[in-house]
């Protein structure tokens, strides 16, 4: 199994397709609330201030047929790639009754290899597997290990980024704290009420970063940076990597991830929210053609009660995931995004994602790209 990823938009030859499978509902912890906050905040249904005063993490259920709905829009997904010549690759399921994930003063609820684009970031013949945010997350990328030792077997290189031990003082609050004023919401206290010593596992700010938080541009890597955990991984990405990718820092395009935010889906085509997006890129990339659909339909989406949390924006639709320079993989209900691909000459093959909303991804979220046509062109110049 070869391993070749310099990109997200040449000839797609081999992808991993992530699992649904045993997805049971969320651990409403420290970490989760912080990933998800923005969207959390958007909705009302932000917990922070509970867990401030050490209350045990609560446990959010999904719907079981919701569940059962998502694993058949995952197995769509995988014949449709299948159905156009790609090799799929698949991750081991979760076990039943699978052990909690345990830490230095924290236990989590494990989760399926579901939105595989987020803890493993490919670029070129390397398998760099990311430190995630997530507490519950933490050993997810085991559950994709037998397909990395196969790339392993093959040639390529396999890295891992140092954990992150996520104890409540390993996260810089600083973005969830400009975000709660942006939105004029509750301040954001700190974990531990009042000042504290560092307990015995603290280590300050730690390193986390997720593989969704870069833009892949042959030797080129534009990395979103939101607060001092990514700032961190960012510094280690760009020492690693020296002499074969050039690490471009982007300054909280988002507040993690950015494949619901910008594309490229060729060489000078990005697909973007909006056209703001394009001052915060480096200069040549700016010139680039931006593709901005229309807003989000919200009868495009399903209705949900009050326990569903929302954990993604109207905008998810624009995770898409390109099988070439011309065919992209499109959300069915995304008409609009449908639309204005279809109107600058793309050709879009629609798959059925009903419940993006509740599962945090997309169709480029639930992918990992394992080999493409392209190599490390210098798109720069």
């Amino acid at each position: 199994m070869r391993l070749n990823g310099y990109d997200g938009f040449t000839r797609l030859r081999e992808v991993i397709v992530g699992s649904g499978t045993g997805y049971t509902g969320h651990d409403r912890d420290l970490s989760f609330e912080l990933f998800h906050q923005e969207n959390l905040l958007r909705y009302g249904t932000w917990h922070y201030p509970r867990l401030a005063a050490g209350v045990a993490p609560e446990r959010w259920t999904v719907h079981p047929r919701y569940v059962e709905e998502l694993v058949e829009d995952v197995e769509g997904l995988a014949a449709t790639l299948a159905s156009l010549g790609v090799t799929v690759h698949r991750p081991l399921p979760l076990p039943p009754g699978a052990a909690p994930v345990t830490g230095s003063g924290w236990t989590a609820t494990a989760t399926p290899a579901l939105n595989i684009r987020d803890n493993t970031l490919i670029v070129g013949d390397e398998i760099i597997e990311t430190p995630p945010v997530i507490r519950s997350r933490l050993l997810e990328s085991r559950l994709l290990a037998p397909l990395f030792r196969r790339c392993f077997e093959a040639g390529a290189r396999w890295t891992v980024m140092p954990r992150p031990g996520l104890t409540d003082a390993s996260f810089d609050l600083s973005y969830a704290r400009h975000a709660a004023a942006r939105l004029g919401t509750e301040p954001v206290p700190d974990p531990r009420p009042g000042p504290y010593d560092a307990g015995p596992y603290d280590t300050g700010h730690e390193m986390m970063l997720d593989g969704a938080q870069v833009l892949r541009l042959g030797r080129d890597l534009v990395v979103n940076t939101a607060q001092a955990n990514h700032r961190l991984a960012a510094d280690w990405l760009e020492r690693h990597l020296r002499g074969r990718f050039t690490v471009h820092r982007v300054d909280r395009m988002a507040d993690s991830h950015i494949d619901a935010t910008l594309l490229a889906l060729r060489p000078g085509v990005f697909l973007a929210r909006h056209d703001h997006v394009r001052d915060l890129l480096p200069r040549p990339f700016q010139g680039w053609k931006f593709i901005v659909p229309p807003e989000p339909d919200p009868a495009a989406f399903p209705a949900y009660g009050p326990r569903d949390l929302l954990l993604t924006s109207p905008y998810i639709d624009l995770n898409v995931l390109s099988v070439d320079e011309s065919t992209v993989l499109v959300n069915a209900a995304a008409t609009g995004v449908r639309t204005a691909l279809e109107a600058h000459g793309f050709t879009v093959v629609p798959v059925r994602h009903r419940h993006r909303r509740l599962f945090g991804g997309g169709l480029h979220c639930f992918t990992l790209d394992t080999v493409r046509d392209g190599g490390p062109e210098d798109y720069l110049t």
